[in-house]
């Protein structure tokens, strides 16, 4: 049963990916791989996803938070030549973002934890792992 639902939701995933973002696909990808690794019970998956998609959503606006993205199109030569003052505020920018960070993670996995076991919970983190460097690596071989 679970794995006709995995079929039919990467079947449908994959026909709405035609019409989507690159970021879209990736999310719709994202979900499949953790559905089938995780086998959630049809109650579980009703309570669980929504959880787990407000969740990803903060955690995608996060990292396109402002310093984050500063961070990433500089280059060094580029953050040398910011002031002391402008430095400072970046730092407690990046500081803000990063207790933001913290603080989403630990309030998924309290929520998290009123719909699926501990167990679960771990093999959610192994899965979003496996997923990245999945990804890391096709994005390497398409370089």
């Amino acid at each position: 049963m679970n794995k006709l639902i995995l079929l039919i939701s990467i079947f449908l995933s994959s026909f709405s990916m035609l019409a989507q973002n690159k970021t879209d696909q990736i999310r719709s990808l994202k979900i499949a791989h953790l559905s089938s690794v995780l086998d959630l019970t049809p109650s579980e998956a009703e309570k669980f996803w929504p959880i787990y998609t407000t969740y990803d959503k903060k955690m995608t606006e996060l990292r396109q938070n402002d310093i984050v993205r500063f961070i990433k199109d500089s280059n060094v030569q580029e953050i040398e030549q910011i002031t002391s003052g402008q430095a400072t505020q970046k730092v407690q920018d990046l500081l803000s973002v990063e207790s933001d960070y913290y603080t989403t993670r630990k309030q998924f996995i309290k929520d998290a934890q009123k719909v699926i076991s501990n167990k679960q919970i771990l093999v959610l983190k192994k899965a979003e792992d496996d997923f990245h460097r999945k990804l890391l690596k096709k994005y390497k071989e398409n370089k």
